[in-house]
């Protein structure tokens, strides 16, 4: 890929349309359980899913692109295109300074936690395959500028292994899991070799596996209920991302870094100054507790610089302790088009938090690690 402006979001959200899974899921079959809108008295519209009604997520996270970020639209006919459209966001990309976009779900959710919690395995299957057909049609044959990943079915780990295979077939460069599955299906830990075959498949087409942050609710302090929208919301921006800290946290003491050895993870949505806390954290607790002695080779932070990325977006202090994550481990993302992206002012906020950073190191966050992790 040419790179006309020296950024690869590493992380933004495509939002799904209503034909998303109409135009591939048989009505005859699933009827009202296919994904699709519904209408409010008031003619404001929202989405159920299978037997979920998500009366409490918002119609589309499209933030960025409104005229106050606080508001959101409440009918599909208010949904700025950027948001879905893929001609449209390729402008909203080049007026922003961006080359390409690694794409992750939005109403889905940003882990495929919403498909995941579908009851029915047939129907979480259905439409995990739709989504995942949808993408590559509608976006990835559009423009290589457009990193599809894909969703898997969770239900079961040996039909997430198929699925992810399948997928990646159809030119899916990532496959995108909640990070803790077992909250949402009667399914193994991710620790456990059940999930093997996923793992394997990964490694074996060298495509890393996403975890989103803030896709387990049961990791979030969830926002009291007298908060205005608006608190919430900045709340919920605030807390997501370190709501990855048990993730990785698990992540580097599971063996699953040391059993398949060049499979890489992303934690997304992440930022970065948490991160070094906890490696370094992570090092002092393998140290002091001798876990050599328990079979480990490497030391938690030997392990994340050879296998994990994260992605940051706004930081200044997590630059500035970027030794302890490894510059080959960090990733740079605009989280287009929510409210918290630096759309359409990308280009400044980079100069600000690269102020005092060496180019090759720059460079290396914005352009060489996600294209040595995607090929785009």
């Amino acid at each position: 890929m040419n790179l006309t402006h020296g950024l690869i979001s590493a992380a933004d959200r495509v939002q799904e349309t209503p034909e998303t899974w109409t135009a591939y899921i048989s009505s005859q079959q699933w009827g009202d359980n296919i994904p699709h809108l519904e209408q409010r008295d008031d003619g404001s519209q929202f989405w159920v899913v299978a037997d979920q009604t998500l009366d409490d997520r918002p119609l589309a996270e499209t933030g960025a692109l409104m005229p106050d970020r606080n508001q959101l639209p409440q009918h599909w006919d208010d949904v700025p295109p950027a948001a879905y459209d893929p001609a449209q966001r390729l402008r909203a990309m080049d007026a922003d300074g961006v080359d390409a976009q690694v794409l992750y779900p939005t109403l889905s959710g940003g882990s495929g936690e919403v498909l995941g919690a579908i009851s029915d395995p047939k129907l979480q299957l259905a439409c995990v395959q739709a989504y995942n057909n949808w993408l590559i049609d509608a976006w990835a044959n559009h423009s290589p500028r457009f990193i599809p990943q894909c969703l898997v079915p969770i239900n079961d780990p040996n039909t997430a292994a198929t699925e992810a295979a399948r997928a990646l077939e159809l030119g899916h460069r990532g496959v995108i899991l909640p990070g803790t599955p077992w909250d949402l299906q009667d399914v193994p830990h991710i620790n456990d070799p059940a999930w093997d075959p996923l793992w394997t498949v990964c490694q074996d087409a060298n495509v890393p596996v996403c975890f989103n942050s803030g896709a387990t609710e049961k990791l979030r302090l969830q926002a009291w209920e007298n908060f205005s929208p608006v608190l919430t919301d900045a709340i919920n921006a605030i807390t997501g991302p370190v709501s990855s800290v048990p993730i990785l946290a698990n992540l580097l003491f599971s063996r699953i870094l040391t059993r398949f050895p060049t499979l890489k993870f992303v934690l997304s949505d992440t930022s970065l100054a948490w991160g070094a806390y906890l490696v370094e954290t992570a090092d002092h607790q393998f140290e002091r507790q001798r876990l050599h002695l328990e079979g480990y080779d490497l030391k938690p932070s030997e392990l994340f610089r050879r296998q994990c990325y994260m992605t940051g977006w706004y930081d200044r202090a997590g630059l500035q302790v970027r030794s302890y994550l490894g510059v080959e481990n960090i990733l740079w993302q605009t989280n287009f088009p929510r409210a918290t992206s630096t759309w359409p002012n990308t280009r400044q906020y980079i100069q600000r938090s690269f102020a005092n950073i060496p180019k090759s190191e720059r460079e290396q966050i914005l352009t060489t690690n996600p294209t040595t992790l995607y090929h785009p």
